[in-house]
């Protein structure tokens, strides 16, 4: 029963479970709790509500539900009943986290000798074969569900299913919106956030050309002077030798792309994507004509036939870094192409090596295709906003009130203290590339798979949450062992694609160039015992909600520090410091596969060094660069530290990286064992964005309405 509090004084709100019995006088007296509550990704679910559900279908006699594998499963006692059937009727009276992700037919429920559910006697269901929720029912859903499953390397997807709780993120957003635009959907990724599952995505989806809010642009729009972004700004800050600052990537392809072909894809290429024709001179940055960079000498043949594995490796290193010293932004080369032959009867490799300022980690994912997509002689899918469209926008947004009402909240985050981690401060100028060293480590699939999943999904946030509560617990305990710091806020910077939905009528979804945006975090997880991190505490659980709302309190994924910190003269000497430590979690990507137009083997890929000089200076003591990498085994995190060698030996940033992988194990541990150890997850005020609640309220709400917490 429900007894409605509103206008009541003293009144409280029950939910089913709850016992109670109506007095004569008018009044509901609670008389306690009647169920077996079990939780699940931060819900309190009673197991006999959905069973009274399933029992009212006319071909169910007997149902049993519990929790398996931190899944709902239904056994049911039915004659001739539709598992599918039964889960879609399910789901018209239950709220979608109390819909089975699977129902399992029986001829009888298996019981002990006393007469009760045999739990271990219950088969496990194959959550391979079923479908993980409803099949999709019109063809935006069949779209969007085939397109979830392509972006997270999936076989099958429902409609129910949602896009972050399968371990998407914001990059792979991206990609997903690129995807529904060619197969004739627009979604924008603010809408994949806003609505996760298949369902919910496909009623907001529309047409193209229907409706956009995308506004066209004139013929030749993209072409001129471009206003410098942030993170170009950022760049002329860098000391030392810029011209090969670049970023690579390797392929292997089919034999015989012949050099003219290749040629012609290169030079369609170049023609469509502006900014891979960018000259900069000085502090001037123009986008010529199509037309106006010849793609033939920026293609080159190098035989390799016959070579084995070392001498390639080694051939792969030098050609590398003479492409990286081809480039020349200042003559308009910001792209260069190496063709690897290994004869007509072997896939060769294809080495392209782009400078910075053309290419982040979302434009790969658009530029190789297009690079296929033009040797196969097929058009290319137009750009429907251009790089320098959007740099006059940021310009604009730079000076608008409701961002300058940001710098408090700036000039707070950089007032956290932040103590010189190494033997002294970063010196650019003597801590450079050259000295830098680097560490990687991975997460085996049965961490990183529900760290990528099921912890965000139980506290409703994202993975960066999850990723960086982690780093800050890490960090904090690092310093105070080393007797560097005893506070407890860390300090970061926190890189992102950059893409923010922030001006009408722009769609960067198939836009090249670099977007990225840097800006400081100030990370407080509290003090947590070493013990606590390790076991996965309930003093984990309360580290990632405060971690979590940190986060959140910052606008639009902070590209307004960008804005404030480089395109404002009124804001920006006010920005001026910078921390230590660097974070880039770079999203899902398929593992190297041995097919043709995939990545390179990761042993050549490794050969081929780094995108920048030696002499460049560092800007960061330590930075770490994330990413997953969907294996056949599952996915696996792989994180490499990089830092300045002349400041930490290589056991500190080793304990350090051990440090953030053990609060990781800790964080998946937490929510794996909440069940036997205490309540998991649950909402944030974020979550609650209507009411003005603080986290100590909606913890206290959510025990008044769940009653006293018992283990099954």
């Amino acid at each position: 029963f429900v007894a409605d509090p509103h206008g009541v004084p003293g009144a409280r709100m029950y939910r089913t479970g709850d016992l109670g019995r109506w007095r004569r006088d008018g009044t509901l007296e609670y008389l306690g709790r009647g169920d077996q509550q079990v939780q699940l990704r931060g819900f309190r679910i009673e197991p006999g509500e959905i069973q009274a559900v399933l029992t009212r279908h006319d071909a169910v006699s007997d149902v049993a539900v519990i929790v398996r594998d931190e899944r709902l499963v239904a056994y049911v006692v039915a004659s001739g009943a539709d598992t599918a059937e039964l889960r879609r009727f399910a789901a018209k009276s239950l709220p979608d986290h109390m819909v089975p992700a699977a129902v399992v037919e029986l001829d009888a429920l298996p019981l002990t000798s006393n007469g009760k559910l045999d739990r271990d006697a219950l088969p496990a269901p194959d959550f391979a074969a079923r479908a993980s929720s409803r099949a999709p029912r019109t063809a935006e859903e069949e779209t969007l569900a085939r397109l979830f499953a392509e972006v997270l390397g999936l076989e099958r997807v429902g409609i129910d299913d949602g896009f972050f709780d399968l371990g998407g993120d914001s990059i792979i957003a991206i990609q997903l919106v690129s995807r529904a635009r060619q197969s004739g959907l627009v979604i924008t990724p603010r809408d994949v956030f806003q609505h996760q599952t298949v369902e919910e995505l496909a009623a907001t989806a529309r047409p193209v050309g229907e409706g956009e809010r995308t506004e066209a642009e004139a013929p030749g729009a993209g072409i001129g002077r471009v206003p410098a972004t942030p993170i170009m700004h950022w760049f002329q800050e860098l000391r030392g030798p810029v011209d090969g600052y670049s970023q690579r990537m390797l392929l292997q392809v089919p034999p015989g792309l012949g050099a003219g072909r290749l040629t012609g894809a290169l030079q369609a290429v170049l023609d469509h994507h502006d900014m891979l024709r960018l000259r900069v001179t000085g502090a001037e940055f123009e986008v010529a004509e199509p037309g106006a960079v010849d793609a033939a000498p920026l293609v080159r043949r190098v035989d390799v036939a016959g070579l084995g594995a070392a001498d390639l490796r080694a051939v792969l290193a030098a050609e590398a870094e003479a492409a990286r010293r081809a480039l020349d932004p200042a003559a308009g080369i910001m792209a260069r192409l190496v063709w690897f032959d290994a004869g007509p009867a072997a896939s060769g490799r294809l080495l392209l090596t782009l400078h910075h300022l053309a290419v982040d980690g979302v434009s790969w994912r658009i530029l190789l295709p297009d690079l296929v997509t033009a040797w196969a002689g097929r058009a290319l899918d137009p750009v429907p906003t251009s790089f320098r469209r959007w740099a006059q926008r940021l310009a604009a947004e730079a000076s608008d009130p409701a961002r300058t009402a940001e710098l408090p909240l700036w000039e707070d985050v950089l007032a956290t203290p932040d103590p010189v981690l190494g033997a002294r401060p970063l010196d650019p100028a003597a801590d450079t590339f050259g000295t830098a060293r680097h560490l990687t480590l991975g997460l085996p699939a049965d961490v990183t798979g529900p760290l990528l999943t099921e912890v965000p999904a139980a506290f409703h946030g994202r993975v960066n949450d999850v990723l960086l509560t982690g780093l800050a617990l890490a960090v904090a305990e690092w310093r105070r062992e080393r007797g560097t710091s005893e506070e407890t806020a860390v300090l970061i910077d926190l890189e992102g694609h950059g893409r923010e939905e922030i001006v009408p009528g722009v769609d960067l979804s198939r836009t090249a160039g670099w977007f990225t945006s840097i800006h400081p975090v100030r990370l407080d997880a509290g003090l947590v015992e070493p013990a606590d991190v390790r076991e996965g505490g309930q003093a984990v659980g309360t580290a990632l909600k405060r971690v979590k709302e940190q986060l959140r309190e910052i606008p639009d994924n902070g590209i307004g520090y960008g804005l404030l910190r480089h395109l404002n003269p009124a804001t920006g000497e006010r920005l001026r410091a910078h921390p230590q430590l660097a974070f880039n979690y770079l999203g899902r990507s398929a593992a190297p596969e041995a097919t043709d137009w995939g990545p390179a083997d990761q042993a050549e890929s490794d050969a081929l060094g780094t995108g920048q000089d030696a002499a460049l200076g560092l800007v960061h003591a330590v930075e770490v660069n994330a990413h997953t990498r969907d294996l056949p085994g599952g996915p696996e995190l792989s994180a490499t530290w990089t830092w300045a060698g002349g400041l930490f030996d290589g056991a500190a940033i080793e304990d350090l990286a051990g440090r953030w992988f053990a609060a990781l194990r800790g964080l998946v541990a937490h929510v794996a064992g909440g069940a036997a150890e205490g309540p998991v997850g649950g909402f944030t005020p974020s979550d609650l964005s209507l009411v003005d609640v603080s986290q100590d309220e909606i913890d206290e709400l959510a025990a008044e309405l769940d009653g006293e917490w018992e283990p099954e």
